[in-house]
């Protein structure tokens, strides 16, 4: 009711509500793996962000302003996080075995966005497949396939 009444003003007043993304949404969950997998290595560069930004619009059919709002979202929900397990059993709940691939190909995306992979994204990666139930060789066959379109950029 209340959220009904602040959209209603908002609309009104000729602004929309940004849109919010509740801590079971599987988008937060996702963007916070990705924002764990661009800050693991201690070097956050712009390259990473531009490509994580995008690839957040991209695969949840987001506007720019919107994916801003989940990233922004994201990196308070990952700087909160003690653990993977709090993304990843949201992610398991919400999505089937293929968008749980997507989700360690969103990684390694990410991951590669700075020409390489550190060996600190690689293992992250791994530890999210593991607790995501995406099999060793479904791991290593998404990873080369990224490799491999990096590579001929």
């Amino acid at each position: 009711m209340l959220r009904s009444l602040t959209d209603f003003i908002a609309e009104i007043a000729g602004g929309a509500r940004e849109p919010e993304f509740a801590e079971n949404d599987y988008r937060l969950a996702a963007a916070a793996l990705l924002v764990h997998v661009v800050t693991i290595d201690g070097i956050i560069g712009g390259a990473e962000m531009d490509k994580l930004k995008r690839i957040l619009g991209f695969r949840f059919s987001l506007k720019e302003e919107e994916a801003e709002h989940l990233l922004e979202a994201a990196i308070a929900r990952d700087a909160e996080a003690v653990d993977l397990y709090a993304f990843t059993s949201v992610l398991n709940r919400a999505m089937d075995e293929e968008g749980r691939k997507r989700v360690i190909e969103m990684m390694f995306e990410v991951a590669y966005a700075d020409g390489g992979l550190t060996e600190f994204e690689d293992n992250l990666v791994w530890r999210a497949a593991e607790l995501l139930n995406v099999s060793s060789r479904d791991r290593v066959e998404i990873r080369k396939r990224i490799r491999e379109t990096f590579d001929e950029a």
